[in-house]
């Protein structure tokens, strides 16, 4: 039986990023996916145009929904743009004591806008993180998580630890931004581990991020380490990019789809 597994984020109308990125991501990884908007995006490969939040009360009235019929084996958590949203988003996955939580703290999408609010951005760190098992910053969050400037993969090392010591919460420093080939830097306080990856040159990196984190929660669902997990979602993203999807006229979305022939 297919583990249901949830994503906790914005949706993409067109469908690179976000909860659509998210659910073909889970479909192709063997798992159930559901899904709880935080937000509607008008945005395309171009970039955002315009962000509406969901509201408190129908926030809850979709978790609801969620957790009192099918409750997810795991969670994934994206794009969350207001202090109020997640802070209820906080209190309702810990009443419900939810394990295998990956939280992709999402605050910058590729083309440049940003997609939190300043006040969010502390609720975050201090409501979600300390219950996450996995968050996964890309270099520019990391950079404002750790209060640093990451321009090597010592610095990297150094920045995941920073975030640990402040949070509790493994950390996977994503790689990429002309820093190194796409390798991931893995520390949970007690053990080190890089995930060494080959950079594509695919200019059409749309929703990568979203795309490895729901991977990583689809993994962890079905009963895979995090280490593991973090692997097979890697490698995942790397067949996805491979099939070079050109898409729209800006950073183009990948093929999630990529197993799908015909």
């Amino acid at each position: 039986m297919k583990k249901p597994v949830l994503t906790i984020a914005g949706s993409d109308c067109s469908g690179g990023a976000g909860i659509q990125a998210d659910l073909k991501t889970m479909t192709m990884n063997g798992v159930y996916g559901m899904s709880v908007i935080t937000a509607l995006t008008a945005q395309n490969t171009k970039g955002v145009t315009g962000i509406l939040d969901v509201g408190v009360e129908f926030l809850k009235s979709q978790l609801d929904a969620v957790f009192n019929d099918i409750p997810p084996q795991a969670v994934k958590i994206g794009m969350l743009s207001s202090k109020v949203l997640i802070e209820t988003i906080s209190k309702y996955l810990k009443d419900q004591n939810v394990k295998n939580i990956v939280l992709d703290p999402v605050m910058v999408s590729t083309s440049g806008s940003k997609l939190i609010a300043d006040e969010a951005i502390d609720t975050m760190c201090n409501e979600l993180f300390p219950i996450a098992t996995v968050i996964t910053p890309n270099i520019p969050e990391a950079e404002i998580l750790s209060g640093m400037e990451i321009k090597s993969s010592d610095d990297m090392m150094v920045a995941a630890k920073k975030i640990y010591d402040k949070y509790g919460c493994a950390v996977l420093c994503k790689g990429g931004h002309n820093l190194n080939d796409a390798n991931d830097f893995l520390y949970n306080g007690e053990n080190i581990r890089w995930f060494m990856g080959k950079r594509i040159d695919n200019p059409n990196t749309h929703g990568t991020g979203c795309t490895l984190s729901s991977a990583i929660a689809s993994n962890l669902a079905k009963g895979m380490s995090l280490e593991t997990s973090i692997e097979k979602a890697k490698e995942y993203l790397s067949n996805a990019l491979l099939e070079m999807l050109d898409l729209g006229e800006g950073r183009g979305p990948m093929d999630h789809g990529f197993l799908i022939k015909n």
